[in-house]
């Protein structure tokens, strides 16, 4: 899978997480894997960033919700909130991924799986976090 495959496949984890309990964490993982045919690698590469983005969790979303005027984590789409919540994490915990990168990435995100405003709401909440 290719960097943009992998991502896409992280953010419909955490788009999907969104609709159970923290602890039902670790089954939708499995879950989700079973349906998508992924090699060893690209596996255990999507739970490890999984894993480390909900280790962040609430440091990503306290640097969202200081950084969103007016729009807290709560009040987010669900889908939206994912998006950043990844590229939050990109941003501030993968330093291979540049920061531009991120949010370019998190934006195509949002074109694809966001409402019809969701690109520019995702770009705007992120470069207030630059």
């Amino acid at each position: 899978m290719s960097r943009r495959e992998i991502r896409d496949q992280i953010f419909k984890i955490l788009f999907r997480v969104e609709f159970y309990d923290r602890e039902e964490l670790e089954n939708q993982i499995a879950l989700f894997l079973e349906d998508l045919h992924a090699d060893e690698k690209d596996s255990a590469y999507i739970v490890s960033k999984i894993r480390d983005i909900f280790a962040h969790l609430d440091e990503i979303d306290a640097q969202i919700n200081a950084g969103a005027e007016k729009w807290k984590t709560g009040r987010m789409a669900k889908a939206e909130l994912a998006i950043i919540r990844l590229a939050v994490y990109e941003m501030k915990y993968e330093e291979e991924i540049p920061v531009s990168v991120a949010i370019n990435e998190a934006v195509e995100l949002a074109k694809t799986y966001g409402s019809d405003h969701g690109a520019s709401f995702v770009n705007g909440v992120l470069a207030k976090l630059v």
